[in-house]
């Protein structure tokens, strides 16, 4: 983020190679039967009848949805799948007119839906030595998202969407995965099952997936900014398969942008630690004084910014228990300046400093509003008006005489993502009430989308 003086086309490939390691759970149902889904060039291994099991759990869930969403009934794949290891290749055991792939090299570390060719196509193609790598890294339920982000490019190959946009079909099959995975949470799978509360890995993986921070949404192949591919598989995750269809167009909002020059480049849209307490401040104080005038009528009472070193302070007598807490007593927010809030900068980056920042303004806000600040549903509200605060900084709605009071950077809304996924189960940072890192992230997304309407403050 900055502080102002005033103040596509289709590409086949969607899996890509990624390198980390990550936990979680199964995501797969025990003692069921395998399916006997034919892949071409499979074998008995577990990742193969992972990838099979996966398949015909989306060929069941779009049997039944397909005709609800589209009024058609589905056609399933007329090229069938295709199993590949790059390292151990033989032509002669694939068919000749598979279409999207002429040798080993066009599927090593990928996997992709290859669209109708004159000469074959309507497949989906896997390296499974790739999905093998993800499996073991982010469990055995990711080789059947990858899947579902392929089948959702099946359905775009019966159905397109409004747009000719890289951006927009891939975050369009990134929410058609997540409203699979929602059917799969609602206990429909036959060889799958998984919790909500269990998806945090998965978000984790998307960020490893996302384009690069500062590139932009127009590019040829974009995919999405992490906030981008989590939104539009949250959104699946929520509303189903008909919201996947209706919201994908060339007038989507995405957050991906470019970066503005090199030295946006050199630091990754960092402002220095000390600036992002200034920005933050600033916008922050900005933020909740137009609101608070124009949407609850009210006068917004700032409350004072206590960075401490050392022991928590105490709070009219009672020690705080977080290292990033609002103290109502007093009407402050203290922080910890030697180790949580510096780390964050300098592991995340400057935005998810704002972030824990405007959680604790956020319940400033409740209190002045008299409304609780405590407790699970204060957190959700104050994770939620996050969301909306964030969405006024990108859209550059948070102005002074006129004029912006800071511009947001490419990737900080990613970095708000980032935060809540890794710290936000911390009872040091935010209230031990339960909420996974899934779900504070959609909390997160429905304030950016939908504004303080969905935040539980009476608007």
């Amino acid at each position: 983020m900055v502080l102002l003086c005033a103040l596509a086309l289709l590409v086949p490939s969607c899996a890509r190679q990624i390198e980390g390691q990550g936990q979680t759970n199964d995501g797969v149902r025990p003692n069921v039967a395998p399916s006997n889904l034919q892949i071409v060039g499979s074998t008995d291994e577990d990742i193969d009848t992972l990838s099979r099991n996966a398949l015909a759990d989306l060929e069941a869930y779009w049997e039944d949805t397909f005709p609800e969403v589209y009024g058609a009934d589905f056609q399933p794949l007329s090229g069938g799948y295709f199993s590949v290891n790059p390292d151990d290749f033989d032509p002669s055991d694939y068919p000749d007119d598979i279409g999207c792939f002429d040798s080993a090299e066009d599927v090593e570390d990928n996997a992709f839906y290859c669209f109708p060719q004159p000469s074959g196509g309507d497949n989906i193609v896997y390296d499974r030595t790739l999905l093998e790598a993800l499996a073991a890294d982010y469990g055995r339920f990711i080789p059947a998202l990858v899947m579902a982000h392929e089948f959702g490019h099946a359905i775009q190959g019966r159905e397109a969407p409004a747009s000719t946009l890289s951006i927009v079909f891939e975050t369009q099959a990134d929410c058609f995965a997540g409203a699979w995975t929602g059917w799969v949470a609602d206990d429909n799978a036959e060889h799958f099952f998984i919790r909500a509360s269990e998806l945090d890995d998965i978000l984790r993986g998307y960020l490893l997936l996302r384009d690069a921070p500062g590139s932009g949404p127009m590019a040829d192949d974009a995919h999405g900014s992490y906030f981008d591919r989590v939104s539009a598989f949250q959104e699946g995750y929520d509303d189903g398969a008909q919201a996947c269809k209706d919201n994908f167009t060339d007038q989507r909002i995405f957050t991906q942008q470019e970066f503005n020059d090199q030295t946006d480049f050199d630091n990754e849209g960092n402002a220095p630690y000390d600036q992002a307490l200034t920005i933050s401040e600033d916008t922050l104080n900005a933020f909740w004084s137009t609101e608070f005038g124009e949407v609850f009528e009210g006068e917004w009472q700032a409350p004072s910014l206590q960075p401490f070193e050392g022991a928590r302070p105490e709070c009219a007598g009672a020690r705080q228990r977080r290292d990033v807490t609002f103290c109502e007593p007093e009407n402050r927010i203290d922080f910890d300046n030697q180790t949580l809030m510096p780390t964050v900068h300098s592991e995340v980056g400057d935005f998810a400093v704002t972030t824990l920042l405007s959680i604790n303004y956020a319940q400033a806000a409740r209190d002045q509003l008299g409304l609780d600040f405590r407790g699970e549903d204060a957190l959700r509200s104050t994770i939620c008006l996050t969301g909306w605060y964030v969405s006024q900084f990108f859209f550059a709605n948070i102005t002074r005489d006129g004029q912006p009071v800071a511009t947001i950077s490419p990737g900080d809304v990613d970095e708000s993502i980032q935060v809540l996924l890794e710290y936000g189960e911390s009872p040091s940072v935010l209230p031990d009430v339960g909420l996974s890192g899934f779900q504070l992230v959609d909390l997160f997304r429905q304030g950016f989308v939908r504004g303080p309407a969905a935040c539980e403050v009476g608007v």
